[in-house]
């Protein structure tokens, strides 16, 4: 899109927020196995809350992670929709390495890859590759976008997902889509404009966002 072009048509855009923090002390992959998470930090989900617009469409993976951290974010202020459930945008399957610690996944199974528990186009046993993940998820976003033309879409759900929207919205290839860092309750913003050249119809507005240095406790903001 050229600088200073006019955008006309429908805007649709995507507000993706990452989970919270899942305890896991002894650093075991948890990829789809259903963990919970720990949701009592109230001054960050209250300042995410307070980002997030009204009148959007909500959706979540299936994975009890993602729905807490939407409804969590509804108790904090967010206009909060009734909550789809989209299977599609759920964490990679890691297959028979879920439940080993990360240490014994590098040790006796992986590829020691530096920003991923393997190289993202390899399956690990019984389960599926990034790949796979952002085919899934890619499919899931393109259905979506057409059916909530127009629309801001809040959608809770994983590290992998998300970083598959930005390989979707960026044509990147998975080997560096899979070095976004993707921080637990941060918000990415990705733009899709209609009447847009379909090869750069998508835009990254933010990616990421977290506040800094928000003191305990502190009450982050309220919606206008």
């Amino acid at each position: 899109m050229a600088t200073g072009a006019k955008v006309t048509g429908a805007i649709t855009r995507w507000w993706w927020v990452r989970h919270a923090p899942v305890p896991n002390p002894e650093r075991r992959c948890y990829g789809q196995s259903d963990k919970d998470c720990d949701v009592s930090d109230e001054a960050l989900f209250r300042h995410q809350a307070s980002l997030l617009p009204r009148g959007a469409v909500w959706v979540s993976s299936h994975l009890l992670r993602a729905r807490k951290t939407a409804e969590h974010l509804g108790r904090a202020g967010a206009d909060m929709a009734p909550l789809a459930i989209e299977p599609a945008f759920a964490e990679q399957h890691f297959g028979d390495w879920q439940g080993l610690t990360y240490a014994e996944i590098a040790d006796h199974h992986g590829d020691n890859h530096l920003f991923w528990l393997n190289p993202p186009e390899q399956r690990p046993p019984g389960g599926e590759s990034f790949v796979d993940l952002k085919n899934r998820a890619v499919a899931a976003i393109d259905r979506l976008n057409a059916q909530h033309r127009g629309r801001d879409i809040v959608v809770a759900a994983h590290g992998g997902t998300i970083r598959a929207a930005m390989a979707h919205a960026f044509s990147l290839p998975a080997e560096a889509a899979v070095r976004f860092e993707v921080e637990n309750v941060s918000i990415t913003l990705i733009e899709h404009f209609e009447q847009a050249d379909p090869a750069h119809a998508w835009r990254v507005a933010w990616h990421n966002y977290m506040p800094r240095a928000l003191p305990a406790g502190a009450h982050a903001g309220s919606r206008a």
